[in-house]
C-alpha cells in the first residue's frame, strides 16, 4: 500500500472548503428560511427528494437559492454484490441536474443483498478482491452521475476474519484506484475505534490529503462494550478532539454535524456547529 503523507495539502481533486453546514432536516425547514442562521451549506438526504415534485423539491428550490447543498445517500450499496441498480443512479444524476451539488457522497458499505434490503450500513471485508469489486462499481456510477463518488467511512461493529489490511487502507486504495474522494466521519472513526481497539489517529494518518472532501461531526450511544452510531445526541468531548486532529492533518474541509433522531431547535445545532469553527478558527489561522 502506498504510504500516507501527513502534510496537509490542497488539490484539485477536490471541492474548496465551503465552510460549516448542517444536515437539513423537515424539522428545521421553516426555521431556517425565517431566522438566516449562520450556516454555510446544507447537506440533504438524496432519496428524500427523488420523487415527482411535491412540497420535499419545492422547499428545496428555496434552500438551493440560498445556499451551496451536498447530496448525501443511503442505499447506493455500493460494496454489494448485487447489480447497480441504474434506476436509481438515473433517479440521482436527475436530482444532481436539479440541485447542481457540490458532490454527491454515500456510504462504503452494503445495504443488501439478493435483492432484500437490510436498511443498515454494512462494513466490508477489507481484502484486494473486495477493492478490485468496488473500484469497478464506483467508475460505473462516476459514469452515470458525471461527477466524481465521494464515500463515506461507516461505524462498524464486526470484523471479518477475511481482512488483509487496515480500513484505512481499504478506504485509500480504492479512493485511489476508482479515483474517487472519501468523507471523513470522525465519529464513526472514533466509534470503530473503541469497538476494534484500534488507535483512531492511525485511522486519520493513514487517508490521503488529497481526496478528504468532507468531514462528518455526530453524537452516539454507549451500549455495554459497544459505542453505537446513533446520530441522536450532541457531538461529545473525545470527538471534537478527533476532529481538532483531523484539521490539523488534512486543512480546511467542509464541516458538517448530523442529527437525525431527538432532533433540537435549530439554534442548539447552531451553536454546536460556532463551537466547530472555534475548532478550526485557530488550526486554519496557524496553518496560513
Amino acid at each position: 500500500m502506498p504510504s500516507s503523507n501527513k502534510t496537509a495539502v490542497s488539490s484539485p481533486l477536490t471541492h474548496p472548503s465551503l465552510g460549516f453546514g448542517l444536515g437539513l432536516r423537515v424539522d428545521h425547514y421553516d426555521a431556517i428560511l425565517a431566522d438566516d442562521p449562520a450556516i454555510d451549506w446544507l447537506e440533504i438526504v438524496s432519496e428524500n427528494y427523488m420523487i415527482p415534485g411535491g412540497r420535499p423539491l419545492h422547499y428545496l428550490a428555496r434552500f438551493r437559492e440560498r445556499y451551496p447543498l451536498v447530496m448525501h445517500g443511503v442505499s447506493m450499496s455500493i460494496g454489494s454484490v448485487d447489480p447497480l441498480d441504474l434506476d436509481y443512479l438515473k433517479q440521482l444524476k436527475k436530482l444532481a441536474d436539479f440541485v447542481q451539488p457540490a458532490w454527491i457522497s454515500d456510504h462504503l458499505c452494503w445495504t443488501g443483498a439478493g435483492q432484500r434490503k437490510l436498511h443498515d450500513l454494512m462494513p466490508l471485508p477489507y481484502t484486494i478482491e473486495a477493492i478490485e469489486h468496488i473500484v469497478a462499481r464506483v467508475r460505473q456510477v462516476q459514469d452515470v452521475i458525471e461527477r466524481r463518488l465521494v464515500l463515506e467511512n461507516v461505524s462498524s461493529y464486526v470484523s471479518y476474519r477475511q481482512s488483509q489490511m487496515s480500513e484505512w487502507e481499504f478506504l485509500s486504495e480504492i479512493a485511489r484506484r476508482a479515483d474517487c474522494l472519501l468523507l471523513l466521519d470522525v465519529n464513526n472513526v472514533y466509534v470503530s475505534a473503541h469497538n476494534h481497539g484500534f488507535d483512531a489517529r492511525d485511522f486519520i494518518d493513514g487517508l490521503p490529503a488529497d481526496r478528504i472532501q468532507q468531514f462528518h461531526l455526530a453524537g452516539h450511544m454507549h451500549q455495554g462494550d459497544l459505542i453505537i452510531d446513533t446520530h441522536d445526541a450532541p457531538v461529545i468531548g473525545p470527538v471534537w478532539d478527533l476532529y481538532a486532529y483531523a484539521m490539523r492533518r488534512f486543512g480546511p474541509v467542509s464541516t458538517m454535524i448530523e442529527r437525525d433522531d431527538h432532533i433540537p431547535p435549530l439554534a442548539e445545532l447552531v451553536d454546536e456547529l460556532d463551537y466547530a469553527r472555534g475548532i478550526a478558527a485557530p488550526i486554519l489561522s496557524a496553518a496560513a
